[in-house]
């Protein structure tokens, strides 16, 4: 009678089949092999190990003599198995992927399947899979701008701070306007959402004016202060910080964080700030709106309440931007900014080098 090869193991592999065995997130394949090889250390057959595994003793048998051989590596990894030689050789998958990044196709500023596979000679499919193994998306693109700011990083690290670290005694708040908000009505009434079908909305529309909303989210509690005017000149920005000046409680600091519109900066809104000197003002570098933590709040208005609103008049638009900011206010939830000011500097300055690289080239 046949015996199989006796397996030994040290201490460290037999923790290590254990932790393989026991695995919750192990692949079920690697499991199984722990197991036949742990059976195989207590001196068991494979008929036996077969046996109380549930499977044939010539895959016992197989993964045995894989580990007296390689050892764990040899169980780890399937061998590498015979087939038919790939149509598309690997000079042709570079070929394709140095054409998608480095040229154009005619009359078109980026390449599709269709026009790819036409170029190379191979099918649609075929592009489509070495584009999807090699991460590339010719169809898509995002817009980008890097602050040209001499100021950039004195001015990150002052925002920054006052996410990370604000001081005592003081309250934070984000400001901006959102300008040029439309009351759109549409021409038809649009028809509901049912089983198989989303809702739907006439492409068409009717303009009944516009309106501005001066927000100022509080960075600590994630309440939002908020007044709807019909322009946003520098008397409807100071109009807000007098509002600002009531409702926050006295004897606290504000430092107000806003971008660098030129209202903003009138000298009349500077004579006023003078004269308020708790207001401290903090604008962030220029082409870098992101830094402005009300732009988030911004969004979820647009999404949950602009998108799809239809409004009848500019007081229908403002009645409904209120009933939001009163909604939000009731359970305000505030936004939580992790990234830090060298990390975010360390991105700016890759972003840079990528950038003149591009030129260079």
């Amino acid at each position: 009678m046949r015996i199989a090869a006796s397996v030994t193991l040290s201490e460290e592999e037999g923790r290590e089949l254990q932790s393989y065995a026991r695995g919750r997130s192990t692949p079920a394949r690697v499991v199984f092999r722990a197991k036949v090889i742990l059976l195989a250390a207590e001196g068991k057959q494979n008929l036996e190990i077969a046996s109380i595994l549930n499977t044939t003793p010539r895959a016992v048998g197989r993964w045995r003599q894989r580990f007296v051989k390689d050892r764990i590596s040899g169980i780890l990894q399937d061998a590498p198995r015979p087939g038919r030689p790939p149509k598309i050789t690997p000079g042709k998958q570079r070929s394709v992927v140095r054409a998608t990044l480095e040229e154009k196709p005619p009359a078109a500023t980026q390449w599709s399947t269709r026009t790819m596979a036409k170029a190379a000679g191979i099918s649609e499919s075929s592009v489509r899979r070495i584009w999807k193994r090699h991460g590339l998306r010719p169809h898509r693109v995002r817009t980008f701008k890097l602050s040209n700011d001499p100021r950039f990083t004195e001015k990150l690290e002052d925002i920054v701070g006052l996410y990370l670290n604000p001081p005592e005694h003081a309250i934070v708040l984000s400001v901006d306007e959102k300008s040029q908000i439309q009351a759109l009505d549409r021409t038809q009434p649009g028809l509901p959402m049912k089983k198989g079908r989303c809702g739907t909305m006439t492409h068409d529309y009717k303009r009944h004016g516009t309106t501005t909303l001066f927000a100022a989210l509080n960075t600590l509690d994630g309440k939002v202060l908020g007044a709807c005017m019909p322009q946003h000149r520098h008397q409807e920005w100071l109009r807000f910080l007098r509002q600002i000046d009531r409702e926050v409680p006295k004897g606290k600091d504000i430092h107000l964080i806003c971008d660098n519109y030129a209202t903003h900066k009138h000298p009349k809104v500077k004579a006023w700030l003078a004269r308020h000197p708790r207001f401290h003002c903090h604008f962030t570098p220029t082409s870098s709106s992101w830094l402005n933590m009300v732009e988030r709040f911004f969004r979820d208005l647009t999404v949950n309440q602009l998108r799809r609103g239809v409004f009848h008049s500019v007081t229908d638009l403002n009645a409904t931007i209120t009933d939001y900011l009163t909604s939000h206010n009731a359970d305000p939830k505030p936004f939580v900014w992790t990234a830090k000011a060298a990390d975010i500097l360390e991105k700016v300055k890759r972003a840079r080098r990528a950038q003149n690289k591009g030129r260079s080239v």
